[in-house]
């Protein structure tokens, strides 16, 4: 007697698989050989930073494995093995901590700034965590931001490949035509600089401009002013309003708040 196998088995169970022995593999189940799992990935999972910005830390020389320098991205961490960043032993954490801040005017995207402005750290004071942004608002744009220190949640909504949607309440100079919203929304070229296409809606007339709601798919830098700009208009407020269906709501300036488990769910599903 045969067994049957239903059609699309395989191609539903073996995600779910590898997302299962990922889970292992952070959490400490390790293969035979003692392999816990490459350094980049090892160095995000420990929450230093995004796999990406942790591949730069490894360029700059400023990864020690053993006591000895990595140079390379391809090499394991094994069972035993002490790793350093700049100095410093890290490991993975069993719990992970993800908050959304709503990121005022006037401080920095980053964990400490060599300027001394003030930094969107301050601003989650007595969290224990070894937190990071996710990506970045520039010194003057507001907005939801979500710090953590799981690097491998801030690899999947920063990295382009994944096209995660962020939305913007963005109030511009004047009053833009038909034809400019319809170049932003089939994309512009600024300074050399190729944007892609952009969800564009016009809310109405606010304080000498015109609101207009943006939702862009790269995350370039300063993406949403560049395309304005390339109209000949200014931007003259810029608030990040949501990531994905992930939205600011009612938080208030400066304020912040744990995600809830569904949240959290839903930014690892994207």
């Amino acid at each position: 007697m045969g067994i049957t196998v239903k059609r699309g088995f395989f191609s539903a169970f073996i995600p779910r698989l590898a997302k299962t022995l990922d889970f292992f593999r952070i959490f400490g189940y390790h293969d035979k050989k003692g392999i816990i799992m490459r350094i980049n990935k090892y160095l995000s999972s420990c929450g230093v930073d995004s796999r990406r910005k942790c591949e730069k830390l490894i360029e700059e020389g400023r990864v020690r494995l053993n006591g000895k320098t990595v140079t390379a991205f391809a090499v394991d961490i094994k069972d035993g093995d002490t790793v350093e960043v700049d100095g410093h032993v890290v490991r993975i954490a069993a719990k992970r901590t993800y908050i959304m801040l709503h990121k005022p005017k006037g401080c920095v995207c980053t964990v400490r700034d060599d300027k001394g402005r003030k930094t969107v750290m301050d601003l989650v004071g007595g969290v224990r965590a070894r937190l990071f942004p996710v990506g970045r608002l520039d010194y003057d744009t507001e907005g939801l931001l979500i710090l953590t220190d799981d690097g491998e949640l801030a690899n999947k909504i920063t990295h382009p490949k994944n096209a995660v949607a962020k939305t913007y309440s963005v109030r511009v100079e004047g009053e833009p035509t038909e034809a400019e919203l319809k170049r932003l929304r089939a994309g512009v070229e600024y300074g050399g600089v190729k944007y892609g296409a952009a969800r564009v809606s016009v809310v109405g007339a606010e304080n000498g401009g015109t609101k207009l709601n943006v939702t862009i798919f790269e995350g370039k830098n300063h993406e949403i002013k560049n395309m304005i700009e390339s109209l000949g208009r200014r931007v003259l407020f810029l608030k990040r309003v949501a990531i994905g269906e992930l939205r600011l709501g009612g938080l208030n300036r400066g304020e912040w708040r744990y995600l809830k488990t569904d949240e959290i769910e839903y930014l690892r599903s994207l």
